[in-house]
């Protein structure tokens, strides 16, 4: 079985993942990870990154590559646009309020407040943009996924509660 985790910038997903992933006994797949991977090795942080990508598309389709690849079996796979390039048995998008996905990440990034909430809005940009250019894929759309949770007011377990609810009603 996959499934895919995708999110906003500091919603919660990976936590969920991550914690999906060890409930379950999956296999654990980042492509936030393997974009920071590709990052240090060019020796840029994840925003350079992004701007890199916005002038070549390979950086995009190498990351499909690599999590199609990398997606098999039981899996539960960490990304923004899995549930587009897979064929996965169940998608969960999370998100979060601008206030606490820019507070997870300043806790996370141990950064100031304003700094997150920049570095956060110059992420998504670049991203939608890429997306949107590269496959036409519009993220405010969510049609796709068999659950849209939103993370405010919810700590990780209760994440995990949620989903795993979800996973059980549809069958999965």
């Amino acid at each position: 079985m996959i499934i895919t985790v995708g999110g906003s910038i500091g919603s919660g997903k990976s936590t969920l993942a991550r914690m999906l992933a060890d409930k379950l006994g999956y296999k654990y797949i980042s492509v936030g990870s393997i974009m920071r991977g590709l990052a240090q090795e060019r020796g840029v942080d994840l925003l350079e990154m992004s701007k890199l990508a916005e002038k070549d598309p390979a950086i995009d389709k190498e990351l499909d590559r690599r999590q199609k690849e990398l997606a098999k079996g039981n899996s539960v796979v960490d990304s923004r646009l899995g549930a587009h390039m897979l064929k996965a048995d169940f998608s969960i998008w999370v998100e979060a309020s601008p206030e606490t996905c820019a507070k997870r990440v300043a806790g996370r990034d141990d950064i100031p407040l304003k700094e997150a909430k920049k570095a956060i809005a110059a992420r998504r940009a670049s991203e939608e943009k890429r997306y949107l250019e590269i496959y036409k894929i519009d993220l405010e759309d969510k049609s796709i996924y068999d659950l849209v949770l939103n993370t405010d007011g919810l700590n990780p377990a209760g994440m995990l509660e949620e989903s795993l609810k979800a996973l059980k009603s549809n069958g999965s």
